[in-house]
């Protein structure tokens, strides 16, 4: 995949729910995908409704992990757990509800929204711990939200909270970046890590004309926003 690129949004089917609950259970599920693996005795009706019941089953079982990373993230990640209190300091408690997982078309880990709080792309996380990179780079948004009050259609704000939440939350982490440019490149792999994130981001903005666009307006704002590691003294992940 381009890491320079975000690929184009994948529709992802909505099934419906099964006839019966033990449709998708225990031995009857295996039956029925023993047939549909065979072919033997089954119909095309039959056949889709397989198709239909077996996303049904993922996007449940997706929905099911991501909750239980979320639950665990929120109680045991010191990262996590440091921005939820620098966010109450603002004058913001962030209810459980507010960081609901759920399928996302678009090639991301989660999003957030000044409205309505904050995404975890449940068909996108792909362990516990892309799980809490991702939380943390949507907490320190909900900070800036909170505490700047950032105008997310001026695409400097934009950029100056994507470079903050890219630099911040871990996914430009140390080990990630030794692990592709080797040791001696390291402080300049992170950077080139967060300037590349947030190009991307700021890409997606209705506001912003192209990635050039993107990559000019991160450049102008780099200095003051990358070095602005608030509420952490400094960049310890």
């Amino acid at each position: 995949m381009n890491e320079d690129q975000i690929p184009p949004a994948i529709k992802n089917a909505l099934p419906s729910p099964p006839e019966k609950e033990s449709d998708i259970k225990g031995f009857e599920w295996w039956r029925r995908t023993m047939q549909y693996q065979t072919g033997l005795g089954l119909t095309k009706e039959e056949s889709k409704k397989y198709e239909n019941d077996k996303i049904y089953k993922k996007n449940l079982k997706d929905c099911e992990k991501c909750y239980n990373y979320r639950d665990w993230i929120l109680n045991y990640s010191p990262t996590v757990i440091f921005m939820l209190q620098q966010i109450k300091k603002t004058g913001v408690e962030i209810k459980d509800d507010e960081i609901i997982c759920d399928l996302c078309d678009e090639w991301k880990g989660g999003g957030f929204n000044p409205e309505l709080g904050i995404l975890l792309c449940q068909n996108r996380i792909i362990d516990k711990w892309h799980l809490e990179d991702t939380l943390a780079h949507e907490l320190v948004h909900y900070y800036d939200n909170s505490k700047f009050k950032v105008n997310w259609v001026d695409l400097k704000h934009h950029a100056c909270s994507e470079i903050r939440a890219s630099s911040l939350s871990g996914e430009c982490r140390i080990m990630n970046q030794i692990s592709r440019a080797g040791l001696g490149k390291f402080g300049r792999g992170h950077q080139e890590c967060v300037k590349r994130r947030a190009a991307l981001s700021v890409s997606a903005n209705p506001n912003c004309k192209n990635k050039e666009e993107a990559k000019k307006i991160v450049d102008e704002v780099w200095d003051s926003c990358f070095n602005d590691t608030r509420p952490f003294e400094q960049i310890y992940r």
